[in-house]
């Protein structure tokens, strides 16, 4: 399968409302940029590129962790990350039954870590 097939797979194996955000965060990545690539990584793991790594998204129990492969070094003006704070690379996203999903919000974020990439590839 494709890396897109397996995350529509997984998306279907999650029936509860993890399926239902990570169908929704989902699409606010691929909206963002067209030029962003999906990736199936770790024996399981979604994960999105563009000029290197974005995020990956991974559902637990009572969440669904979205994890900035270089958020420590985002701009987070609005507070979206929740966990990880204390981290030197990472910074995530932990969305949690009935969280709302800020679509304008995950998207400036998005492409700040787009931005992010770019500016490390030109040194």
């Amino acid at each position: 399968m494709t890396p897109s097939e397996n995350i529509d797979q997984l998306i279907k194996n999650n029936k509860d409302w993890r399926g239902e955000a990570l169908y929704k965060i989902r699409k606010i990545i691929l909206s963002t940029d067209p030029e962003i690539i999906e990736e199936w990584k770790w024996r399981g793991v979604p994960v999105w590129y563009k000029d290197g790594m974005i995020c990956t998204c991974e559902t637990y129990m009572t969440t669904v962790k979205m994890t900035f492969a270089r958020g420590a070094e985002l701009d987070d003006h609005t507070s979206l990350f929740n966990s990880s704070l204390d981290g030197k690379v990472r910074r995530a996203i932990d969305f949690s039954e009935g969280d709302l999903i800020d679509k304008d919000e995950l998207k400036s974020l998005i492409l700040a870590a787009i931005n992010l990439n770019k500016s490390k590839l030109k040194k």
